[in-house]
């Protein structure tokens, strides 16, 4: 049996980036609002876009989920009653928490909203999964800390939904929960404005020698000590599915558009084709490939075969790897002419090859020839940020088509 088909759940730093989601292939997407939000340095989303997001996406049959995971103090209880109303007014599919605090504001101000529990609140075992779900909670978000089989543990022991990451970022903290920051830059990483110090390269200094930094090796691998590497489970969607989970949650709202398709659009297909044959099923080597293609820091499998523990870090660099860049986004496209309206976002000139990804068509390679300015005329590059240009491209494109181009030092 393959189990029943999960959920895609994408992040949404911004509203473009709902609809890109959506358009990739995401059954649901969560979002932060101006306040609450452990994504503070995300856009976000006034009521206003959320109204207009939530709009875009139930007229495709998708949810929007809004993030309200905060480590909450006392003075912002108050303010959150009005905005669980809000949120329950303007249609949201659910809001997400970790404080006990608000989980019972948002029971008591908004009864018909479901409430689910952020991985923030550590849920690590069948137990406290019952226990939110006494409580009303509709999905708990489990800790990232598990491993498979007790991920399958819990969800056999609950009919909450189940939820768990699946690809993005992992925190060297547990589920989240770090005062590093706050010591050492003043920034609450419970209140979404986390400095990623985990991501500092640290040395140490002698107290009668100042001034001398000394390197801090451990096995000559470097100084980057609590620096993690992503998660991907793009090759192990069936002991997902068979574990029971009712949502696969792909991290990173603060990710660009490039990083959103490529990623929701990989996750999808795989989902797709799993669940179209089963028993015949291997993971497609372009899937994995095609999620190399993003920002990213070395991935590896979290905790669900085992404590990876030192080959879970990274401990040489805290940078990502970038192979590819953002191009343009096609903003319109003649079907009569073959002629895409493109906004640039990085530098490509005439002559480059880029990648073409297309919600509906996948991705295919083409040449850039004939570049044009917005008024027609040839131009041998596309330099400034946001610029309009005009390209002929070898097949039809849809809305929310993206090109991207090798970085010449990827």
């Amino acid at each position: 049996m393959s189990g029943k088909k999960p959920e895609l759940l994408a992040p949404a730093g911004s509203l473009p980036l709902l609809k890109y989601a959506i358009a990739y292939g995401a059954d649901a997407v969560y979002v932060g609002g101006k306040s609450y939000s452990m994504r503070g340095a995300a856009k976000n989303f006034t009521s206003e876009e959320l109204s207009e997001g939530l709009a875009f996406a139930h007229a495709r049959g998708k949810k929007v989920y809004v993030a309200a995971n905060i480590v909450a103090k006392n003075e912002e209880l108050d303010a959150f009653s009005a905005y669980v109303r809000e949120l329950a007014a303007l249609g949201a599919d659910a809001v997400i928490v970790s404080d006990p605090g608000l989980f019972a504001i948002a029971r008591e101000e908004a009864p018909g909203l479901d409430v689910h529990i952020s991985t923030q609140a550590g849920v690590a075992n069948w137990r406290t999964a019952q226990f939110w779900r006494r409580l009303g909670a509709a999905r708990v978000i489990l800790a990232r800390e598990l491993s498979m089989g007790q991920v399958a543990e819990i969800a056999a022991h609950t009919d909450a939904e189940v939820e768990v990451f699946v690809h993005g970022a992992m925190c060297v903290s547990f589920s989240g929960r770090c005062l590093i920051s706050n010591y050492l830059a003043g920034r609450d990483a419970n209140h979404g404005a986390c400095a990623q110090p985990c991501r500092w390269n640290y040395v140490l200094m002698e107290e009668k020698r100042p001034g001398e930094y000394l390197p801090v090796m451990e096995d000559g691998r470097g100084t980057f000590l609590y620096n993690s590497r992503d998660m991907c489970m793009i090759s192990h969607i069936p002991a997902l599915v068979q574990a029971g989970v009712s949502s696969l949650k792909i991290e990173g709202r603060m990710k660009n558009e490039l990083y959103v398709a490529t990623v929701v659009g990989a996750y999808r297909r795989e989902i797709d084709r799993y669940f179209a044959d089963p028993d015949g099923y291997v993971p497609d080597p372009a899937m994995e490939a095609e999620v190399q293609k993003v920002s990213h820091r070395p991935y590896y499998t979290g905790f669900y075969f085992g404590n990876a523990g030192a080959d879970g870090q990274v401990y040489g660099s805290s940078s990502y790897l970038r192979p590819y860049e953002i191009a343009a986004v096609v903003k319109r496209y003649d079907a009569g002419t073959g002629i895409a309206v493109l906004e640039q976002r990085n530098r490509f000139f005439e002559g480059d090859t880029v990648e073409v990804l297309d919600p509906g068509a996948g991705v295919f390679c083409q040449k850039v020839t004939g570049l044009c300015d917005a008024d027609g005329n040839p131009i041998d590059a596309a330099r400034h940020a946001q610029m309009a240009v005009r390209l002929r491209l070898d097949r039809p494109v849809g809305e929310y088509a993206i090109l991207r181009r090798r970085r010449e030092d990827g």
